[in-house]
């Protein structure tokens, strides 16, 4: 049991002493014996105990201490550990004081001081509470552990940021007992969250990403300024890039500002990838793809967000949000898509809070037994709604077309047509949320006849197309009309190679207007849209970018 203490706490240094030493004598071996001089450095320890995600077997506390006597410092210690067992040190004087204690703190023994043997006075005793404690043991905790409010976009926001970057992590509330225990041994209160508790006990108070990123053990900072390769983006073609560039010897390093998988990594299931005819969750693609970059030497770094992109010579240099660069001979921008806002009054006030953009897993097991709705009718969606359907009592599917042929997979239509939990309502729109806490209503309209109707339901998920993230590459690459970057032939105009292009060949395939600039993936124009085509460019981007090398 290394990873549970009993806890020892008299203000005279001689008995606190002796009775460590008899305890750890006994039992140090199985246990972690804690000693304090105080109530108040003893509630300390326990603080930091609770933090760790440790557990504390049995309480041993002088009852005569200034301040803050015995039973004091036990009812505190209840707080954090209900479970521990409660011993009292007492005079024989006191003993009157130790009976009060058992109605008390419920008060497990007390012992007369002193109480030697302690072969015969204190370790019978021990051993019993012991025994009693490890038949109902509370399991020591070394996940990341979320403290916050249920209806709450910030708490939403942590969790959501830990899931889909592969951090295991346990979820409390924060009016729920052990969610306030550990509020209190972090020292906050319900205002201060989400608080989130690291496995080696820090507790950040509503923490930025940037700084969860850092404490859970994601890679912030880049090792060097300069690389062969930087892939920007950490969806599958971001993920091929780095995979491929890495194992064929090229420094490569991957920025992602949320998290790795992109859109394809909140996927429940994909079915029609090549290699898993039984389908694999996007969680699980996205963890091999990561652990494979790593082992041939990549670097992926988190919770950095790409704001510019310029060439310098032969180099090309991005610029981050913070104001830091970095440079590299290539970059392979994979930024992917994000998916498209709808616009109807209520949802954007109830985002995070019963309105969600995309599959956001973490929250299907709270929505057992209850009506889940889902607007769009792509593979997303489909494969979104049988997902929610192992916990839903219902899932309607709320679609503007008269079905589900024109933008889904068949093998998703017949799944969905043999599940009796998922219903698809065909020509109908979402015209309105409406919620206090969190969201409460729908307001649906049938398009063709404009009829509208109101549903009861805290669940909604979105999933309406998607648009890509470009912005900030404006005036640096050639993009289309809808913001997708332009790249090879499609940017030879009228037999002529792009603005500013100054090399004596046209653009390579997969290369942008600037040289050594490529795209892959959803983010690059007239892209296939699917997992298996983008881990492919991104592949095929570092095949291309060798032939770019050797050429300069």
């Amino acid at each position: 049991m290394v990873n549970s203490a009993i806890l020892t706490v008299d203000d005279d240094p001689a008995v606190s002493r002796s009775v460590a030493r008899d305890i750890r004598r006994r039992y140090g071996d199985r246990y972690r014996v804690v000693r304090a001089d105080s109530g108040e450095s003893a509630l300390d320890a326990l603080r930091e105990i609770k933090l760790r995600g440790e557990q504390v077997a049995v309480l041993l506390a002088d009852y005569r201490m200034p301040h803050m006597n015995g039973i004091q410092f036990l009812e505190h210690a209840m707080d954090l550990f209900p479970r521990a067992r409660r011993v009292l040190l007492t005079a024989y004087a006191d003993t009157s004081a130790a009976i009060d204690a058992i109605n008390v703190v419920d008060l497990d023994h007390y012992l007369l001081k002193p109480w030697d043997p302690p072969e015969e006075k204190l370790y019978p005793v021990l051993d019993s509470l012991l025994e009693a404690w490890l038949a109902t043991p509370e399991a020591a905790s070394t996940e990341t552990r979320v403290i916050g409010h249920r209806w709450s976009q910030p708490s939403f926001k942590v969790r959501d940021f830990l899931a889909r970057n592969l951090v295991p992590y346990r979820w409390h509330l924060c009016d729920d007992p052990e969610g306030r225990r550990l509020l209190a041994a972090a020292g906050a209160t319900e205002d201060d969250v989400p608080v989130v508790i690291t496995p080696e006990g820090k507790a950040l108070l509503k923490p930025s990403t940037a700084e969860l990123a850092g404490h859970v053990g994601l890679a912030t900072t880049p090792a060097s300024d300069f690389y062969d390769l930087v892939v920007v983006g950490g969806g599958p073609a971001g993920l091929g890039a780095a995979v491929y560039g890495a194992s064929e010897g090229l420094r490569t390093v991957l920025i992602e500002q949320r998290a790795t998988g992109g859109q394809a990594g909140q996927s429940s299931r994909i079915e029609n990838y090549l290699g898993f005819p039984d389908g694999v969750s996007g969680a699980q693609l996205t963890d091999r793809a990561r652990r494979q970059a790593l082992k041939f030497g990549a670097e992926l770094l988190s919770t950095r967000e790409v704001t510019g992109l310029e060439a310098a010579g032969p180099t090309r240099v991005l610029h981050f949000h913070d104001g830091t660069k970095i440079a590299a001979h290539t970059v392979v921008l994979a930024t992917g898509v994000s998916y498209r806002l709808l616009e109807a009054p209520g949802l954007s006030e109830l985002a995070g809070r019963g309105v969600f953009y995309g599959s956001a897993a973490t929250e299907a097991p709270s929505c057992t037994d209850s009506d889940v709705y889902i607007v769009g009718g792509a593979n997303s969606a489909g494969q979104a709604a049988l997902y929610f359907a192992r916990y839903a009592s219902r899932v309607h599917m709320i679609i503007r077309a008269p079905d589900l042929t024109a933008s889904m997979s068949s093998y998703l239509i017949d799944q969905i047509a043999q599940n009796d939990k998922v219903v698809v309502h065909p020509c109908t729109e979402v015209i309105a949320a409406e919620g206090d806490e969190h969201l409460e209503r729908l307001t649906l309209r049938d398009l063709p006849t404009g009829v509208t109707r109101t549903v009861e339901t805290s669940w909604l998920f979105i999933f309406i197309g998607a648009e890509p993230r470009t912005d900030w590459l404006d005036g640096a690459v050639t993009r289309d009309g809808r913001g997708y970057i332009v790249t090879g032939p499609a940017l030879i105009s009228d037999g002529e190679r792009p603005h500013g292009w100054t090399l004596p060949r046209d653009p390579y395939h997969l290369e942008c207007s600037m040289p050594g600039v490529f795209a892959a993936g959803d983010v690059r124009a007239e892209s296939v849209k699917r997992v298996a085509s983008a881990v492919g460019e991104g592949a095929m981007a570092v095949s291309v970018i060798h032939r770019y090398l050797e050429a300069q």
